[in-house]
């Protein structure tokens, strides 16, 4: 009876680990869709006059309010320390801003297929730091989801969107290395959200950084939008590519490693491109199909290998 009553309990535990993971899995993929929507928006944005570090501050200031709205009406809105304010600020400067401005440099002076490149080198930086921060073990299937969504990612960006030739690609220093900055910078989101969700809410920390991100970005503000279409755009990347996006991309690491949830959101330039084609019909090339195939069997082997250690648990 007692081998009978413990079989049961592993079972069950076995059976919440595998729901918690599903439930993760899904909010990583949500943040993914909902973050490809940001490059078709902005652009309707910039259409309107407006620059992309505009774009990038009302992003971060209109964001900011939603999370502290939300923070406020679920009355999570509060510090645990000073210390932490320190944290969320620096988080705000350097993960936030900062990689807007590195992130804009390297699309202006590499292109923006290399910039993609170079951002989803994310994965490889977590994997780094999830090491040595959280001491999670690297698997060999984890090292093969890396490998595979690094090299899907650079099939689709180098892809072009007629279907035929591959473009020459170029690689000047100043869009490699503030492509790579924007990679590294990218990548501490991972590590950081990761550490403080375990004592503040998604709404909470992310209101409080957004605030210092929106004051980093504010000198680059010129002007106010002047249009109906460019403020339409912007509320719709406030609400859907930063509110909805960053709350879906918190809850699924609470559920999820760093490592994991780094390769899961490599499916974001493969919803980008599937949005254009919907907007523009820009268009796949073979070589971007097989970008496409390999980021998603590169999730596949996450989702296999994270249930069969849920299983051998």
């Amino acid at each position: 009876a007692g081998g009978g009553r413990k079989k049961y309990e592993a079972g069950l535990i076995q059976g919440g680990c595998m729901r918690t993971s599903i439930v993760g899995y899904g909010c990583i993929f949500l943040a993914a869709v909902c973050w490809a929507f940001l490059g078709p928006a902005g652009r309707f944005a910039m259409n309107e006059g407006l620059t992309p570090l505009e774009v990038a501050f009302w992003r971060a200031a209109l964001g900011c309010g939603l999370f502290l709205l939300h923070a406020a009406r679920t009355r999570t809105l509060k510090l645990r320390s000073f210390t932490d304010l320190g944290a969320f600020a620096l988080f705000g400067l350097v993960s936030l801003a900062s990689l807007f401005v590195c992130y804009q440099h390297a699309v202006l002076n590499g292109g923006a297929a290399l910039t993609s490149v170079l951002l989803y080198t994310a994965p490889a930086w977590v994997a780094i730091f999830s090491r040595l921060v959280f001491g999670e073990r690297l698997t060999t299937f984890t090292i093969a989801a890396i490998g595979m969504s690094l090299a899907g990612v650079a099939c689709v960006s180098f892809s072009g969107t007629d279907a035929g030739a591959l473009p020459t690609p170029v690689f000047p220093l100043a869009g490699v290395v503030f492509g790579l900055l924007a990679g590294l910078l990218y990548s501490t989101m991972y590590i950081f959200t990761k550490s403080y969700l375990k004592r503040y809410t998604t709404y909470t920390l992310y209101g409080f950084s957004m605030v210092f991100a929106s004051l980093g970005l504010l000198p680059f503000v010129s002007r106010l939008p002047a249009t109906a279409t460019a403020w339409a755009s912007l509320l719709f990347i406030a609400l859907v590519c930063t509110y909805l996006g960053f709350w879906a991309y918190g809850e699924g690491l609470k559920r999820l490693a760093p490592t994991k949830a780094a390769v899961l959101c490599t499916l974001e330039p493969v919803v980008a491109t599937a949005v254009a084609w919907w907007l523009w019909d820009e268009r796949f090339s073979g070589l971007g199909w097989v970008g496409a195939a390999l980021i998603i069997g590169a999730v596949l082997i996450l989702v296999i290998s994270s249930q069969q250690d849920t299983a051998n648990a």
